[in-house]
């Protein structure tokens, strides 16, 4: 028989191996690749959906004025009951229904009650409205002002991607870089602690190894909280929630287009978003103006009334054009024409600002480029240098030829060209990234 105490102490046991599996698989890094990162972003991205929404409200604001061309039909049917003398004799005639004994002064002044039930249907026709067939182009526009905007806001998510996808892959190579110099900061730590232990080395030596190996623990620590950090953006932009670890199954390498652009292109999908909102003001500023003109439409009615329900025994009709001129509304026209002036306007005054601020961020990117460039030769050449020094230093500290500050320091300079190293490749990938954001041409 088993006794408690060794039971307690199995389950204990068993109950810790299941925690600690779990520890593990919740701590194993999701693999993913930067295409499908890509793909989810824009297919959940919330961003994305709010922009895709705007571009149907658009669509469905130009669908609205069809209303221009297209007819408008009503149907009603009504029931009404009186002893008005005007409105009885009036609902005789509607229903064709009156009499010589009708005229009787006594009756057309004190009739009784009368009923009548109408079923009408009326139809307007647009015929020539100007101000609405301008505000149709001008809604048309609006629509195509959206399709461009949701266009740029797909760039600018997958240009939002690649850049946490460097940021993350910038945090493991951090952590990659520090984690060999933890582990060659620990191997000098043992070598001076055993010269220590044999007499040959002083004490400050030990401490100087120790707290070399503690610096490099919590600079991987923080390495590793920028691997989370990353990981929550990445998670953001495609939708899911925070607290998974990613790891890119691929490394982002972003080539620069074959096109050296210096200049902002103005079929830049914001700047073509700009321009459209531009010719929109200005087809609604027509259409305002077309409202001094005058308008012509047609109508027609047909009805039914009877004096019972559900009944429809007399019909009429009637059909006719209408010119209508308004010629004064108390400058209500007037003062619509001089705001839309205004808007249009100011319209144009942000599109030259949005123009120049472009070329300003592009000019500076071609800058942080041109820097990032030479910050990454110049530090590839500094690492081999260091690897060199750290190899030569360690060969005479070995043979106790260098102090182990020397040593130390040569591998905090070696550790600190690496991380310089990969900073120069993650600025010269994200300037590439951001001068193709800056010069892409898209239709919508």
């Amino acid at each position: 028989m088993i006794h408690k105490n060794s039971l307690k102490l199995y389950l204990g046991f068993v109950l810790l191996q299941i925690f600690s599996s779990a520890a593990k698989a919740q701590e194993q890094p999701t693999r993913i690749s930067i295409d499908s990162a890509i793909h989810a972003t824009l297919e959940h991205n919330r961003q994305a959906a709010i922009a895709k929404l705007d571009q149907q409200a658009a669509i469905a604001n130009y669908r609205k004025t069809d209303a221009a061309f297209l007819p408008d039909v009503t149907a009603s049917y009504s029931a009404f009951t009186t002893n008005d003398p005007l409105s009885s004799f009036g609902f005789k005639l509607e229903q064709q229904v009156i009499t010589a004994n009708d005229f009787n002064p006594a009756l057309l002044n004190h009739p009784d009650r009368t009923s009548n039930y109408n079923a009408n249907i009326t139809v307007k026709q647009p015929l020539v409205n100007a101000d609405m067939w301008y505000a149709r182009k001008g809604a048309k526009l609006q629509a195509d002002m959206y399709a461009y905007d949701a266009e740029r806001t797909r760039q600018y998510l997958v240009f939002q991607v690649q850049q946490t996808c460097m940021q993350l892959q910038l945090a493991n190579d951090v952590t990659r870089v520090l984690e060999q110099a933890l582990g060659t900061a620990k191997d000098a730590y043992r070598f001076t602690s055993d010269r220590y232990n044999q007499g040959l080395l002083q004490k400050s030596d030990v401490l100087n190894a120790h707290v070399q190996v503690n610096s490099m623990e919590s600079d991987l620590a923080k390495a590793k909280s920028g691997i989370a950090n990353a990981s929550d953006n990445l998670g953001l932009l495609m939708g899911r929630p925070a607290g998974t670890i990613y790891q890119l199954t691929d490394s982002l390498v972003v080539v620069r287009a074959k096109s050296s652009e210096t200049t902002v292109p103005l079929q830049r999908a914001d700047l073509a978003a700009m321009q459209k909102a531009i010719d929109a003001s200005e087809m609604m500023l027509t259409s305002v103006r077309m409202g001094y003109l005058p308008k012509l439409n047609a109508f027609g009615n047909f009805q039914y009334n009877d004096s019972r329900l559900a009944a429809f025994g007399a019909n009429s009709y009637f059909a006719g054009i209408q010119l209508s001129w308004n010629i004064f509304n108390s400058n209500r026209t007037r003062r619509q024409v001089e705001m839309q002036t205004i808007e249009k306007n100011k319209l144009a005054e942000q599109f030259t600002q949005q123009k120049d601020q472009a070329q300003v961020e592009l000019s500076k990117a071609l800058r942080d480029l041109s820097d990032a460039n030479i910050a990454l030769k110049e530090q590839q050449l500094a690492v081999e240098q260091s690897q060199e020094a750290l190899r030569i230093l360690q060969n005479r500290y070995a043979q106790g030829l260098a102090n182990t500050t020397d040593v130390l320091t040569a591998q905090t300079q070696l550790a600190q060209r690496e991380l310089a190293f990969a900073q120069a490749k993650f600025s010269a990938q994200i300037a590439i990234a951001y001068i193709n954001l800056l010069t892409t041409t898209t239709n919508p």
